[in-house]
């Protein structure tokens, strides 16, 4: 072997470099194996065309916990956060509009225009998220309590991890409680689909479907199933971006963020090597001991974390005898079934609304979130194309100006465009001849004329394109099914049961072998959650 190291991190991703950033400050000698030629994984900023830079699969950023921030200095290597307001706009085909954000009497006076009941009521649903938020995120800054009645030979354990898990059991039990009389409503949140949650709040469609769109981002299922209320919930959490459940741009795009902790985790004394392959993780009596990387160079290491997903992980880096056949076959039914697609324009002017006109100067219409999807129904038809594997006849697109704010990416008069959509089922139906290669740019053309169909100057002033499908997600970020939680986030894959039932706390069958990214818990997002938990997982293990 070349080297040894103490701890070798598969991926550049942002967990990767979270996680990489605590075992440094713990003492540790760190490298850092990133396959591509830049740091960030999916949060990284693509230049499309000379001048126009953009957010390529990530964009947004609210879930980034605060001790990750303030523990890695990140304003001081260059993290700034522009925040949005108004944070999101929704165009009607009827000419209405329906603006919302931080601002209590903005979302009074336009919720008023559709329902004064919903008016009244949108205080008090902000306040139960708020209430629920608050119960669950701590629980999401530490490995789940494992109380699982599984057997001792699934997952033997020493008597002092037994006693860290009761001890997080209290505290899950503690968050439950503090749920109070609301635990059967909140109960439901975490379970239960969105769609009825938001029928009993609410009459308003355009309210309704608004909010929805943050139930199904990411996801492949419909409003109407179960689990899609966790995601609602998922979406609401965190304050990086100003406040609660209000997301905001990074300044310089996601790559800005990613850069910034790569900044802050050499400085820790993290070595980072780009254009670096892991091809197999090196295993020696039971522990893991390093890697081959695809030249054929062996590096030594006596911890290895890997930020890529669990299939990569455990199928591919891995050879099969050395995991146990209850834990392989465990891996193998993760559900990786994704229905995202992210198109990313350069365009000359800003998007003139029917409903609200104005492409001269920055509006409100431009600064938030712009939801392309205006009635509840709209949203279950969507699913109901991907459902039998063909993308959306009528996509539900979420639309984000992010030099509405940050003029940093594209020349002056200038704009990018970003629109992630909903629905583009990675599992094509069987009579799409030449899957997602042959009918990507197409449906991208599809989605712009569903934006073109509420600001009629949209299509003429793209200038150039970029555009993901779900295997191009899965082949550039290696996202298995191009999932962007890197897997599934029904409750059977959530908490305890993430990435596997009985391996929750970051470690794996094999000694020496951790996961560190969103394939454990929480999932999915930009928060540092899975990098900070399995570095504090690490460093309690040596």
């Amino acid at each position: 072997m070349t080297q040894h190291y103490d701890c070798i991190i598969i991926g550049g991703g942002h967990n990767g470099l979270v996680c990489a950033s605590y075992l440094a400050r713990g003492g540790k000698r760190v490298l850092v194996l990133e396959r591509q030629g830049v740091v960030g994984g999916a949060a990284v900023t693509d230049e499309i065309a000379p001048g126009y830079f953009v957010s390529t699969a990530s964009y947004l950023v609210s879930l980034l916990l605060p001790e990750v921030e303030r523990d890695l200095e990140l304003k001081r290597h260059g993290y700034r956060v522009l925040a949005r307001n108004p944070s999101s706009f929704t165009p009607l085909p009827d000419g209405r509009h329906l603006l919302m954000g931080p601002d209590e009497a903005l979302n009074h006076e336009q919720i008023a225009k559709f329902s004064a009941c919903d008016a009244e009521a949108y205080p008090r649903y902000e306040a139960w998220l708020t209430r629920v938020a608050e119960c669950i995120e701590p629980l999401l800054a530490e490995p789940p309590a494992d109380l699982l009645p599984l057997p001792a030979d699934w997952r033997p354990r020493s008597l002092m991890q037994r006693l860290r898990e009761l001890g997080r059991g209290g505290r899950l039990y503690k968050a439950l409680r503090a749920m109070g009389l609301e635990l059967p409503q909140s109960a439901e949140l975490i379970t239960g689909a969105a769609r009825p949650i938001l029928d009993r709040w609410f009459e308003s469609d355009a309210l309704k479907a608004t909010l929805a769109t943050d139930a199904v981002i990411g996801t492949h299922a419909p409003i109407s199933a179960p689990g899609t209320g966790y995601v609602l919930l998922h979406h609401v959490m965190g304050t990086a971006g100003g406040a609660r459940g209000v997301w905001g741009y990074v300044e310089g795009g996601m790559g800005a963020l990613t850069q910034a902790m790569a900044r802050s985790a050499t400085e820790s004394g993290v070595e980072i090597r780009l254009n670096a392959e892991v091809a197999e993780i090196l295993v020696e009596g039971g522990k893991a001991s390093g890697v081959r990387l695809a030249g054929g160079e062996t590096i030594g290491a006596r911890m290895v974390a890997s930020n890529a997903t669990a299939r990569i992980t455990f199928e591919q880096l891995l050879s099969g005898a050395t995991l146990p056949q209850s834990f392989r076959e465990a891996v193998s039914r993760i559900d990786y079934s994704s229905a995202s697609m992210k198109i990313n324009l350069a365009v000359s002017e800003l998007p003139d609304f029917n409903c609200l006109p104005g492409k001269g100067e920055v509006g409100p219409q431009h600064r938030g979130t712009i939801h392309i999807s205006p009635t509840m129904e709209y949203l279950e038809r969507a699913y109901d194309d991907a459902k039998y594997g063909h993308p959306s006849r009528e996509p539900v697109l979420e639309l984000t100006i992010p030099t509405s704010v940050d003029r940093t990416l594209a020349p002056e008069g200038h704009h990018i465009v970003q629109m992630f959509v909903q629905y583009a089922p990675y599992q094509l139906a069987p009579e799409i001849e030449g899957g997602w290669d042959a009918i990507g740019n197409a449906f991208a053309e599809r989605c712009i004329d569903a934006a073109t169909l509420y600001a009629p100057n949209f299509r003429a002033s793209v200038l150039h394109r970029q555009v993901l499908t779900p295997l191009d997600l899965e082949r550039r970020f290696r996202l298995t099914g191009g999932n962007i939680f890197q897997g599934a986030m029904p409750l059977h894959q959530l908490f305890s049961f993430r990435p596997v039932p009985g391996w929750s706390d970051y470690r794996t069958p094999v000694a020496g072998l951790y996961i560190c990214g969103a394939a454990a818990h929480p999932g999915g997002g930009v928060s540092g959650a899975p990098g900070w938990n399995c570095a504090r997982e690490m460093l309690r293990d040596g």
